[in-house]
């Protein structure tokens, strides 16, 4: 019956109309599903692209800063090389003139000497009037202390530039009025040079301790021993021999600290070297403290902490630090 019919013909046309428009539906939806996991692909490799180029830039900076570290090191110790005079302070004195060392009986007069060191004592100062310098060096002298100074002054002058003219500028003792000052442009001081060393083992510690080892080893190499040790008694040099000393004494802790897991005897005798320039230095103790208990050698960590407290006690009547006390417990409690 067609009457019959055209109702069921009308629902099944409804019937796939309505399928179509949800296959359709889902189509799109999935496309765009699709689409967006091809955008989410599509970021996260960039992402990781530039996670990798960046880790690429950062580790090529790094070596690239490792590399003009390792540089500096080789200019510093190029310096020497360079300069028409080298000056050593450090556990002797001696000049050098051209790579050639200059003899100490040339010296004559020792107030000559004297005015030299005091001259490269002060490089970091401003120029010093005449009565300055001679009330520092000879107050004792009186009225004699100006011709000791013009004598002084000439002997310095005939050392260093033998062929200099007699009314020709000094070149390395500047004069301005009544005024004087060395001029340090062609000369390597070692105490100079230590400095330098230090100074960028410090900067180069935390990201770059390999470098920072290199760095302590000049410095260290370079301390032969206490400033202008001949003039020990002087107080214009005072305070220049406990800042070196303090310096080295911080470069050979540090070094000493740095080796102390990877290498614990070499730390040992860092430490010790450390005690030799001052035997109350508690960081060296501690240091060989923890360098024996690695080893396995309890006894002498134990005995090293003994010395110490006798030392501090007969020096400073003082006890050791907590810091130290803490790591005694330690040793024996493990």
């Amino acid at each position: 019956d067609p009457l019959e019919v055209e109702p069921f013909q009308i629902r099944r046309s409804h019937h796939l109309h309505g399928f179509r428009r949800c296959q359709h539906d889902r189509l799109i939806q999935g496309s765009r599903e699709v689409h967006f996991l091809d955008v989410t692909l599509h970021y996260s490799l960039q992402v990781a692209k530039l996670a990798g180029t960046l880790r690429t830039v950062l580790s090529v900076g790094k070596i690239g800063a490792m590399n003009a570290f390792e540089e500096h090191i080789e200019v510093l110790k190029a310096k020497r090389a360079k300069a028409t005079l080298q000056v050593q302070l450090l556990g002797n004195f001696q000049i050098w003139l051209d790579g050639i060392p200059v003899p100490s009986k040339e010296w004559g007069r020792d107030k000559t000497v004297q005015l030299f060191q005091f001259f490269v004592t002060a490089r970091h100062r401003k120029a010093l009037h005449k009565e300055q310098i001679m009330d520092r060096l000879w107050h004792e002298d009186g009225d004699s202390g100006d011709s000791a100074f013009k004598v002084a002054l000439h002997g310095i002058n005939k050392i260093l530039e033998p062929n200099k003219k007699s009314h020709a500028d000094a070149h390395y003792i500047a004069r301005q009025g009544v005024t004087y000052q060395m001029d340090f442009e062609d000369v390597w001081v070692d105490a100079d040079a230590l400095e330098s060393f230090i100074a960028l083992g410090n900067q180069t510690l935390i990201e770059h301790p390999n470098i920072a080892q290199l760095a302590y080893r000049e410095a260290i190499e370079l301390y032969q021993g206490m400033y202008l040790p001949n003039r020990l008694y002087e107080d214009w040099s005072s305070d220049e021999r406990e800042r070196l000393q303090v310096l080295a004494l911080g470069a050979i802790i540090t070094l000493a600290e740095l080796l102390v897991q990877e290498n614990p005897m070499e730390s040992i005798r860092l430490a010790q070297k450390a005690l030799l320039i001052d035997a109350a230095w508690e960081d060296a103790y501690r240091i060989q403290m923890e360098a024996y208990f690695l080893k396995g050698n309890r006894p002498m960590a134990i005995k090293t902490y003994q010395q110490c407290a006798k030392v501090l006690e007969e020096e400073f009547d003082i006890e050791p630090l907590p810091e130290t006390k803490r790591l005694l417990k330690r040793i024996k409690s493990e």
